[in-house]
């Protein structure tokens, strides 16, 4: 697989990550908030909601990849459980927003089942999607141009997600009926784009013999992988911070700048930049190394995120620290992603398999934790200081401790978190580089 992909082969593998952004972003954006202030679910039992679902798709994912895996060893080919989870994701999705009847406990139960079983469908898309970069191109470079695709697609997405969604919302009265419409119309357009990747991936051989591994024996391979475990460990704190964040601007919108409406124009300055700086990222990682840059993209991210601790009651100055927040995150999902197809590179040689899907299976469970976890978090923050839930009808004023918590939750707490990334960016760099004189030095034995 030599030479440079065609633009028409990368724009088909990247366009599935507007799917992905979308599952990724929405649940964490609405989904809480769907629950305490629409349909009156206490802020404990609404995080429980959130949380159990991803805990199985965790679980779910490393078996998924294992699953991928010999697939591929069969067939040359990840094609099946991408499709099986095209096609079901978007009705579980639209069920997860539309809730029949006007009850809490009803709708928090409804809401866990829907969500759960949306997860399990997105694991079977997701994990051999991010299994493919591996296998697109022999060519370090032109992976990376593959993960550049796909991050600006990504990045579509999530900006779909924030942008369109919480407007769909709004065009559809609000409430209930709003929510249902926006899971109809998001998954329609989710469910779109997961296809037409799936159907454009076809041509990406996946040979990750020599023979077909069970889950336990590809977790056991893939354990020696310390500079992988390293890039994981980073991601999933980032990625963590960032679902808090999620979780936390509807919140942000509505009790500290008094307009829910704003939700999507939050949204919009922090991930449309990130569109645009992708290849500013991408050409400075080049000239200055990757995990140079990614630890300094993570830096500048947690000081903007801690600066708008006090800049928190200024609309203007939300949405500016925002725009900065784009370009920092443009960087964090960049680099890591591109790391990591060169980190499963790069264990071939000491365990003789080309997993992907195992190494994706654990990222994937890691991340889908995290992303999990934030809305959680975020939710059990709100509980500590004192929210009170409500519904459209019945808007309650909150005490000053609840804004101070969720003022906290959406800035100081995904900082610390962006913070503490940044060492376990460099322990990677530090192991990468043993690795790879471990395997000179092998290569120059034989």
């Amino acid at each position: 697989m030599a030479g440079a992909l065609p633009r028409r082969r990368l724009l088909g593998y990247g366009i599935g990550s507007v799917g992905t952004g979308v599952f990724s972003a929405v649940p964490g954006l609405l989904l809480l908030y769907y629950l305490t202030d629409v349909l009156g679910v206490s802020a404990a039992i609404a995080g429980v909601v959130l949380v159990v679902p991803k805990a199985w798709d965790v679980l779910l994912n490393p078996i998924v990849g294992a699953a991928s895996d010999r697939e591929a060893v069969r067939t040359g080919r990840r094609t099946r459980l991408l499709l099986l989870g095209a096609v079901t994701l978007p009705f579980l999705f639209a069920a997860m927003f539309a809730v029949p009847v006007d009850s809490p406990g009803f709708a928090a139960g409804w809401a866990g089942v829907t969500f759960l079983l949306a997860a399990s469908a997105f694991a079977c898309f997701q994990v051999p999607y991010v299994a493919l970069p591996a296998e697109v191109s022999d060519e370090p470079s032109e992976r990376g141009r593959a993960m550049a695709w796909r991050v600006v697609c990504l990045t579509l997405g999530i900006l779909l997600a924030g942008g369109l969604a919480p407007a769909l919302t709004d065009a559809g009265g609000g409430g209930r009926a709003g929510y249902a419409l926006m899971g109809a119309v998001i998954g329609l357009a989710m469910g779109a784009a997961m296809v037409a990747s799936t159907v454009a991936t076809r041509w990406v051989p996946s040979r990750p013999g020599p023979r077909p591994l069970g889950l336990v024996a590809a977790l056991r391979t893939a354990r020696g992988n310390r500079p992988f475990f390293m890039l994981l460990g980073a991601y999933v704190a980032q990625t963590l911070a960032v679902a808090i964040m999620l979780a936390g601007a509807p919140y942000v919108a509505t009790y500290r700048l008094d307009d829910y409406g704003l939700t999507s124009a939050m949204f919009v300055c922090m991930v449309g930049p990130s569109a645009f700086a992708v290849p500013l990222w991408r050409r400075l990682s080049r000239k200055y190394g990757q995990v140079n840059c990614y630890a300094t993209g993570l830096g500048l991210f947690a000081v903007a995120a801690a600066a708008l601790y006090p800049a928190i009651t200024s609309t203007a100055g939300v949405l500016a620290l925002s725009a900065l927040i784009g370009v920092c995150y443009a960087a964090v999902q960049l680099l890591p992603l591109s790391l990591l197809p060169e980190t499963v590179h790069a264990d071939t040689g000491r365990t003789g398999h080309a997993q992907s899907g195992a190494f994706t299976g654990l990222w994937t469970a890691a991340e889908t934790g995290a992303l999990a976890l934030g809305p959680g978090v975020f939710a059990l923050i709100l509980a500590a200081s004192s929210f009170r839930s409500s519904d459209l009808d019945e808007p309650v004023l909150q005490p000053d401790s609840a804004l101070t918590g969720l003022t906290a939750g959406f800035t100081v707490v995904p900082a610390l978190l962006l913070l503490l990334s940044v060492p376990l960016v460099l322990a990677y760099r530090r192991l990468a580089a043993v690795h790879q004189r471990s395997e000179e030095t092998a290569e120059h034995a034989v």
